[in-house]
């Protein structure tokens, strides 16, 4: 007697396996999309995907117990569940960027009232088509098979989110592209099953509803994107980009220029002079003659724009892990304005690479190190931050060098400034901190690390716009309200430094 598990599957069976493999593509995909926007939105990455994937699997958990209770039609049943998992999980992107933008105070409880949603539907899903599937299939292969293409579905949505499809078309795009497809999936199965369903006009107007919907929403994408960008950043975009790594925006208002990475302000052009010139200076010409500088970070060229300033310089090592950062500044010519050329100059080498990476695998010594890395305000950024990195730093200065890294505000977060230098001064090296008032940030601090002691310098780049010789000691000068505090060192295992930053620039938000 032949086993009716070796029996030939039926192309019914085919298709409905295929659609499992696209129906984990999307609900992984809509997962992404909102662990990318909390993290974007909120900060602290893994505390956002850590709790934006729990919510979702205990979601999927709650939709997969419901399951129980459809019993009769089926296809009918996952035909409609589809339909609510391309509207719901196709617009989240687009829905909460425009609530971030219109409705803040809103945003969080969207984005766990929608992950809350889709991950219920999404554990919907899978249950459906196994008993639909069940008709005709044993129930070893059926599980195989099920789980088999499932898996598949989420491998190759996961490859794809980071690498080709948010560099490419964004979240917004992405995420609509994903509820298209899980419509389609629903016009196949009205297909597959027109003979069995009931009111088959009112299935049918559905699906060209909500697919027509997703499609028209793809068409307008970026006009989507820009009106909840332009609410955001209050300035006119001029420029944007996607990139593995981040958001680039650039904005064009009242204060010039405005670059944001990932809704963070990095500099605006009014006031950006104040902040490189801080950034790079005390530190470059109390060296002397420097011949080989490093620049961790900064890819958008302005503290390169103030190194070549020093005519001793030979060699500048740019280290930006971003490329789209340093292409976007080396090509657009109002951005090439803003930096003097400086990525294009013949002194420069341009890495691509992760900085912590870099300071391990090489050798090479450097007069003077600028770290330019934006604020601590996730684990990846933080281990920048940590005293294992600062230890590196230290192997890659030479011996009379010195390294400046931009902290963060002492005024604002003091507590975090201070972690950064005890963190320095944990690894052996001579800590200098200082501070430089820049309108756009507030009160900005630095710290200078060697192993000798720094001593103001006697002269200055000439056409320096907010330094002078006469002037710099006043910045190595902390009032009472942002004096030295105890802190502890920053390290890999405990990350310290952002838990502090969060909760002090949290403060200030709320």
């Amino acid at each position: 007697m032949k086993d009716s598990g070796a029996s030939t599957p039926r192309p019914i069976d085919i298709a409905l396996l295929a659609s499992v493999f696209v129906v984990a593509a999307c609900g992984l995909l809509y997962e992404l999309a909102a662990g990318a926007l909390a993290s974007y939105l909120l900060g602290d990455s893994v505390l956002q995907f850590s709790t934006i994937i729990g919510t979702y699997l205990f979601a999927m958990g709650v939709g997969s117990w419901l399951s129980r209770y459809f019993e009769r039609q089926l296809p009918a049943h996952f035909l409609r569940i589809e339909l609510l998992v391309a509207l719901v999980g196709g617009s989240l992107p687009a829905v909460l960027f425009i609530a971030n933008a219109y409705v803040p105070g809103a945003f969080r409880v969207l984005l766990y009232g929608m992950v809350l949603l889709v991950g219920t539907l999404v554990g919907l899903e899978i249950p459906l088509v196994m008993r639909i599937l069940k008709r005709n299939v044993a129930l070893k292969d059926l599980v195989s098979q099920v789980l088999t293409f499932d898996y598949l579905g989420a491998l190759a949505v996961s490859l794809a989110f980071p690498l080709l499809l948010v560099p490419h078309l964004g979240l917004v795009r992405t995420g609509l592209l994903f509820g298209a497809m899980n419509a389609a999936v629903a016009v196949w199965a009205l297909w597959l099953f027109r003979h069995e369903l009931r009111h088959l006009r009112a299935h049918v107007l559905a699906c060209a509803a909500v697919l027509g919907a997703l499609l028209a929403g793809l068409w307008g994408a970026e006009h989507i994107t820009r009106l909840a960008e332009d609410r955001f950043y209050q300035d006119r975009i001029v420029m944007s980009a996607n990139s593995p790594y981040q958001r680039i925006v650039v904005t064009q208002g009242r204060a010039g220029h405005r670059l944001f990475l990932n809704g963070n302000l990095q500099f605006a052009e009014r006031d950006e002079y104040r902040y490189h010139e801080a950034l790079v200076h005390p530190a470059m010409a109390a060296h002397g003659a420097p011949r080989k500088v490093a620049v961790l970070g900064g890819g958008d060229g302005m503290a390169v724009r103030e190194i070549l300033k020093y005519p001793s310089v030979e060699s500048v090592t740019l280290v930006e892990l971003d490329p789209a950062m340093t292409r976007l500044f080396g090509e657009n010519p109002t951005l090439r304005r803003l930096n003097g050329d400086a990525l294009a100059s013949p002194k420069l080498r341009v890495v691509n690479t992760d900085a912590f990476q870099w300071l391990q695998d090489g050798k090479e010594t450097y007069d003077v190190i600028v770290v330019d890395f934006p604020d601590p305000t996730n684990f990846a950024i933080g281990k920048l931050y940590t005293n294992s990195f600062y230890a590196l730093l230290d192997q890659r200065l030479a011996a009379s060098g010195y390294a400046v890294v931009q902290t963060t505000s002492p005024l604002v977060a003091r507590q975090s400034f201070w972690t950064v230098v005890q963190t320095i001064e944990s690894v052996g090296l001579a800590a200098t901190p200082y501070h430089a008032h820049v309108p756009s940030f507030g009160e900005w601090g630095f710290v200078i690390a060697s192993r000798r002691p720094w001593h103001a310098p006697d002269a200055l780049p000439p056409g320096l716009r907010f330094l002078d010789a006469a002037s710099l000691p006043l910045l190595f000068d902390f009032p009472r309200d942002m004096a030295r505090v105890d802190a502890e060192v920053n390290r890999l295992s405990n990350q310290v430094l952002v838990h502090t930053y969060e909760r002090e620039w949290g403060a200030v938000a709320h």
